[in-house]
């Protein structure tokens, strides 16, 4: 009885023997087209990630999203993005329930892996039960976040100064970009142009004596809208983003991928109605010569886009 094969760039080569679970598996380039599958593995998963985040890999990166596909159905992803020569982002990595614990999502890291393997660095944010996985592929830890999630009460925020806050304009994105990479560690306008145009209402900076000082960004999710990145100067900065932002959005559910660098920031979220949902694991392959600022990164994006 003849075996089926895996067409990959990483995989067994024509004439391999295969596992049943193996059999019939194509790896490819992802397209516009495979969004809708896509998102159905999101939505299996219990992942917030919409339309619009699809479109962003695509876009920025696309011969960078990749696809599991065994008789013509998507059941697996994963995505990449290059930020400039300094690092690279590798997300996304997604198997339909119905086909996991045979080995396809390992075999999507290293698809994902095969498209970055030029590359001086890669990062990931990794859940607990991604983490030892990422680990055997020679990923190291970097430090902790919290995914901190509530349903916002407006009066919480009304006490709260917003110093020198004020809605971010398109105008404000080339001071904030200039910022951001030397805070994130590389070039991510494209980016930070593509959260702004998507969810201005979520856009906040801080601004003294002419100068940027602190920034969010925001974006619209399944399960609930997602505030990131937050950069400030200081803390009261960052706190003060968020509340001039929240205090018009009551009884709205957030999401906040906080550092674990900052515990009083964490507190302070938890004081606010925000609790604990999850734990990620910001990890790293490689040179990782670039971490940014990291005291200043009071959230990321998102697991997604780092």
């Amino acid at each position: 009885m003849p075996h089926g094969n895996i067409v990959s760039s990483t995989g067994p080569q024509t004439g391999d023997i295969l596992p049943e679970s193996t059999q019939d598996l194509v790896f490819r380039d992802m397209a516009v087209a495979d969004i809708p599958a896509g998102l159905q593995l999101c939505r299996l998963s219990g992942w917030n990630q919409v339309e619009s985040d699809w479109r962003m890999f695509l876009r920025v990166s696309p011969k960078g999203c990749r696809v599991a596909e065994r008789r013509g159905e998507v059941i697996g992803t994963v995505a990449t993005i290059r930020y400039g020569d300094r690092f690279s982002w590798l997300s996304m990595v997604l198997v339909a329930p119905s086909e996991r614990n045979h080995g396809i999502g390992t075999q999507l890291l290293q698809e994902g892996l095969a498209v970055l393997r030029n590359d001086n660095c890669c990062r990931l944010d990794a859940t607990p039960a991604g983490r030892p996985i990422y680990s055997k592929h020679s990923f190291l830890e970097e430090y902790s976040l919290s995914r901190m999630t509530g349903v916002i009460d407006s009066e919480k925020f009304t006490s709260i100064l917003p110093a020198a806050s004020r809605p971010m304009r398109q105008s404000d994105l080339s001071q904030v970009a200039d910022s951001d990479f030397d805070v994130f560690g590389a070039d991510r306008s494209e980016l930070l142009l593509d959260l702004f145009k998507r969810a201005p209402e979520y856009a906040r900076v801080v601004e003294r004596d002419g100068r940027v000082k602190g920034y969010m960004l925001g974006r619209f999710g399944f399960l609930y809208d997602q505030l990131g990145p937050i950069i400030a100067e200081t803390e009261a900065d960052a706190r003060s983003v968020v509340a001039d932002c929240l205090r018009s959005h009551h009884g709205n559910r957030f999401a906040i991928d906080a550092s674990h660098l900052a515990q009083d920031w964490l507190e302070w979220l938890k004081s606010n109605g925000f609790a604990e949902e999850r734990v990620l694991f910001r990890m790293y392959r490689g040179d990782n010569r670039y971490p940014g600022l990291l005291e200043k990164q009071f959230a990321v994006t998102g697991p997604e886009f780092g």
